[in-house]
């Protein structure tokens, strides 16, 4: 296992999930229900099925394509969602 790898990806993962809309989400459903360990396990759930699929994604698309060509797409992708929230209806 590489630590480095590790260690960055949890540090970026996590930090870019603190006051994501997830994470409010989840914030909701648990103050909306009695059963905090479903919400919790269904909260785990997603979030690890979420990443498996961008973690296979990436791996076969960085075999087909230039990994910082990804960055880049991934990057406009991530502020064209962005600007469509704070300016659309």
């Amino acid at each position: 296992m590489d630590w480095q790898v590790f260690t960055t990806t949890f540090t970026m993962i996590f930090i870019a999930e603190m006051g994501d809309k997830t994470q409010f989400a989840a914030l909701a459903a648990s103050a909306g229900s009695k059963s905090t360990f479903s919400v919790l396990l269904a909260v785990v759930l997603a979030l690890s099925i979420a990443g498996i699929l961008g973690v296979v994604a990436g791996k076969y698309l960085g075999e087909f394509l230039n990994p910082q060509y990804i960055k880049w797409v991934s990057g406009t992708l991530f502020i064209g969602i962005g600007l469509w929230i704070l300016i659309g209806k």
